[in-house]
C-alpha cells in the first residue's frame, strides 16, 4: 500500500511515517518506481509508534521498544526498566509544572489586576533566570 493509505490505516501521518523512515524505525519495501510498498508488518510497527508516542516515550526509548518488541527472546525486565524510567521522567517533569504552576498563581495572586501599569508578574519575567 501507498504512504497515503499507511498514513489513514495506521493514524500516523505521512509527514511523520516519512521521518520515522529517516530514523530507521520503519523500513517499507521500495517499488521499482521508488515508490515506498507498505505492508500489514509496517502498520503494526507504526501503530506500536504511535501508541509509544502518546504515551510521551522519547524517539529513542521507542526505538529500544521497538528492538525489545522484535524480540521474542527478550526479558520483560528489559521493557519493565524502560518504562519505570519513563515514569520517573514524567514524575519529574510532572512536578517542575506544578512548581511553575504554583509561581505564577503566586504573581497571579498579588497582581491587582486594574488598571494601575504596576505588575508583579512582568516585574518577575524581566529578571534573569
Amino acid at each position: 500500500m501507498n504512504i497515503g493509505e499507511a498514513a489513514r490505516r495506521s493514524g500516523v501521518s505521512a509527514k511523520m511515517i516519512r521521518h520515522y523512515e529517516t530514523q530507521g524505525l520503519v523500513t517499507p519495501q521500495r517499488l521499482v518506481n521508488g515508490y515506498r510498498d507498505y505492508a500489514e508488518a509496517d502498520l503494526a510497527v507504526l501503530r506500536f509508534i504511535r501508541h509509544a508516542r502518546a504515551l510521551a516515550f522519547p524517539l529513542e526509548d521507542v526505538r529500544k521498544l521497538l528492538a525489545l518488541w522484535r524480540d521474542r527472546n527478550r526479558a520483560s525486565a528489559d521493557v519493565r526498566q524502560i518504562a519505570l524510567a519513563h515514569v520517573a521522567a514524567l514524575e519529574s517533569k510532572a512536578q517542575a509544572m506544578q512548581a511553575m504552576a504554583a509561581s505564577l498563581r503566586h504573581l497571579a495572586a498579588h497582581c491587582h489586576g486594574d488598571a494601575r501599569p504596576d505588575c508583579p508578574i512582568l516585574d518577575e519575567l524581566e529578571k534573569s533566570p
